[in-house]
């Protein structure tokens, strides 16, 4: 009979134990070639952390004020701010494997005829996003705007993650 109980309690276990942790998880869902999901079922209990859009840190202090190596092209200053992004995660015990969605606005960028480099953002984002070491694709807009605040920034990103 002990043996019956404790069998029934291994089960009952096991299924509290698989069905809380795919509870748990956040779904993400789209074409699986694609950079970016199309879309995400965030579980019930989860809490979300968010950040205000983040612009690039100076790429070369000594460099003029108003020259593009002040603040880089569009990829530098993403690569920038991904980097801010992912210490302002590690502050709260969070890595870019728990980001939900990014919000990307990228501005012309003025030193190359005012064009827009979404390429270049796309290639920062693919050095951290939807590799073998993170293998999660965050839901993604990327919005091209006329400018942001200063006119040598190129790029701001918002983001949000689940945990």
């Amino acid at each position: 009979m002990q043996k019956l109980f404790t069998f029934i309690g291994l089960v009952v276990f096991s299924f509290f134990v698989s069905t809380t942790t795919h509870a748990q998880a956040v779904e993400f869902f789209g074409t699986p070639s694609s950079a970016i999901s199309s879309g995400a079922v965030v579980p019930e209990g989860k809490k979300m952390f968010w950040s205000s859009g983040i612009v690039a840190d100076v790429a070369d202090s000594s460099a003029q004020v108003g020259t593009y190596a002040r603040f880089g092209n569009t990829k530098t200053q993403a690569l920038s701010i991904l980097k801010k992004l992912q210490g302002a995660l590690a502050k709260q015990k969070l890595s870019f494997k728990d980001v939900l969605y990014l919000r990307v606005y990228v501005a012309p960028d003025m030193f190359q005829n005012n064009k827009f480099d979404f390429q270049g953002w796309f290639e920062a984002y693919a050095q951290y996003f939807g590799t073998k070491e993170n293998p999660v694709k965050p839901c993604r807009s990327t919005i091209g705007i006329a400018t942001l605040v200063q006119p040598d920034k190129f790029i701001e990103i918002e983001l949000v993650a689940v945990y």
